[in-house]
């Protein structure tokens, strides 16, 4: 267990994937959280923390969008240190763009103006920007790598967010030396990755356990990030107190849809043939460089196969519990019901 060291964060976007990990690890390290979100449903926190996990953890209903409530949660509760997820993805930014830019880039800038309020207590911010903001073209033409410092040519509203709120991270270091480290992710998986333009490869584990075919909607390659690895290395630059405005590529496991496929039947006994996928490869770069990230100290990387298999893991638990129901999960429920999990 970590030392707290007075610590108490406030995870904002606690009850999506990568919150619910973030609070998971919090936990587990005895150190106090408030869950900051909008939503009211912690099905996602349920399905990978325990009762008495979940019974130390301090929710809070708000809205990023709403400064005098951010400004609350953070005053009320003695805010030490902040890791901001709440954002819509992206196809929720392309059915609607203005409310997309409300969530995304003014929630962002109200996380930044609060803090930058209590800079003497806090700091410095840890958000997720993303690697959807980069295109195939962002790439190196020689090695195929795409450079941390590579220039972004968004090719969706999401995209066009994120980068956005990289550059209101550099002002805010500029004008008030408010320091803040955002990180990029690209394809994360795990449980409670139920949403949003990568999530198929979660879904397919569900899938395959329920005995239901599906399709992920992509193919080639892509930069597998296991969900608890990347809420540990939030944790490690919020921990790390880097001064500046910096923005971090994360490493993580680079592998084919074909090999994903190959790991879920491996893992799944009876699940052959049901997993396939479109064979047209995701519109961002899949090799990614990440030596940056080094200036946070260690971090985790879980090789993809056990990512996978401790996911499927946690999900036949659930299918025991009666609790893996395939709506929950961003699935159509079969027609003529559950089959028992293989």
């Amino acid at each position: 267990m970590a030392a707290t060291n007075g610590e108490r964060f406030l995870v904002t976007g606690a009850l999506g994937c990568i919150g619910a990990w973030t609070v998971r690890a919090l936990v587990r390290d005895g150190v106090p959280v408030i869950a900051f979100d909008l939503g009211g449903d912690p099905r996602r926190l349920r399905s990978i923390m325990t009762d008495e996990e979940l019974g130390a953890v301090t929710f809070v209903r708000g809205d990023i969008t709403d400064l005098a409530s951010v400004e609350d949660a953070l005053d009320a509760n003695g805010i030490t240190n902040v890791i901001h997820l709440a954002a819509l993805q992206v196809p929720f930014c392309r059915a609607d763009p203005p409310l997309g830019a409300l969530v995304n880039v003014v929630g962002t800038v109200n996380i930044f103006e609060a803090v930058k309020r209590r800079a003497d207590r806090i700091g410095p911010i840890v958000y997720t920007s993303s690697i959807g903001m980069y295109g195939l073209d962002d790439a190196d033409t020689r090695t195929g790598h795409l450079a941390e410092n590579a220039t972004a040519h968004p090719l969706n509203h999401y995209g066009v967010y994120k980068l956005a709120n990289e550059g209101n991270a550099r002002v805010y270091w500029l004008d008030d030396h408010l320091s803040s480290i955002g990180l990029r992710p690209m394809t994360v998986y795990g449980v409670g990755r139920d949403q949003g333009m990568t999530s198929g490869p979660t879904k397919a584990i569900v899938a395959a356990l329920l005995g239901m075919p599906y399709r992920i909607g992509f193919g080639g390659s892509t930069l597998f990030q296991y969900a608890d690895d990347v809420a540990r290395t939030l944790l490690a630059a919020s921990r790390s107190r880097l001064e500046g405005a910096h923005v971090f590529n994360l490493g993580g496991s680079l592998a084919s849809m074909a090999e994903l496929v190959e790991t879920i039947e491996s893992i799944v006994p009876g699940a052959r043939g049901l997993i396939t996928f479109d064979p047209t490869p995701l519109p961002f770069p899949a090799e990614i460089d990440h030596d940056g990230l080094a200036a946070i100290g260690s971090v985790p990387v879980t090789p993809f196969a056990d990512g996978v298999g401790a996911s499927a893991e946690i999900y036949r638990d659930l299918a025991r519990r009666g609790r893996l129901i395939a709506s929950e999960q961003g699935l159509e429920p079969p027609a003529t019901g559950v089959p028992t999990p293989a």
